[in-house]
């Protein structure tokens, strides 16, 4: 999400339109690209607790809100699943959306390679399992797709872009390769 935020935000989204200050952001020293992986992090860790349909986002989203989170993250966070009915109208939200299931598809691409790394990944490899059904099932090939669509960028070209910004932080997700030499040592 901080990539996307160097993409795509406007300088006229969410955090500048109203100020930084608005969501008490600007005082911890938050940029917009910090609102941007923030709401990428946290829009999920209701999930594990909270799995159905019915409960996420709705619960995560209830407890951000009695611990005063600000709105532009809470609706964030909703608008990323298609049931809740919220839309998705600005840049950062369409992101979020867009980025959701590819990252997980991409980690799943990732982790059956020999090396379990990043750097053995493109799309041209992840446009192939999209294809396998059987491969990470769970995984929502229509919002690969349409979230890539509501960006206004070409599907190729979106996955190219999180496979890249996935190995920037590849050592931190356990994808640059050292799972691999792990399993592999005497």
């Amino acid at each position: 999400m901080r990539a996307c935020s160097r993409k795509f935000a406007t300088g006229n989204s969410e955090a500048s339109a109203l100020g930084l200050s608005e969501f008490g952001l600007s005082e911890f020293g938050l940029s917009e690209q910090d609102l941007w992986g923030i709401v990428g992090l946290v829009h999920d860790f209701d999930y594990e607790k909270y799995p159905s349909l019915e409960d996420h986002p709705y619960k995560g989203n209830e407890i951000l809100k009695q611990r005063g989170w600000p709105e532009v993250i809470n609706r964030a966070i909703m608008s990323h699943a298609e049931y809740t009915g919220v839309t998705r109208d600005t840049p950062m939200e369409k992101a979020l959306f867009a980025c959701d299931e590819l990252a997980g598809f991409i980690t799943a691409v990732a982790l059956i390679k020999p090396g379990k790394s990043l750097a053995e990944v493109d799309a041209k490899s992840v446009r192939k399992r999209m294809k396998d059904k059987a491969f990470a099932r769970k995984v929502n090939r229509d919002d690969i797709i349409n979230g890539a669509a509501d960006l206004g960028v070409d599907l190729d070209e979106h996955i190219a872009f999180c496979i890249e910004a996935l190995r920037g932080i590849a050592d931190k997700l356990g994808l640059d390769g050292s799972a691999a030499k792990v399993i592999e040592a005497p």
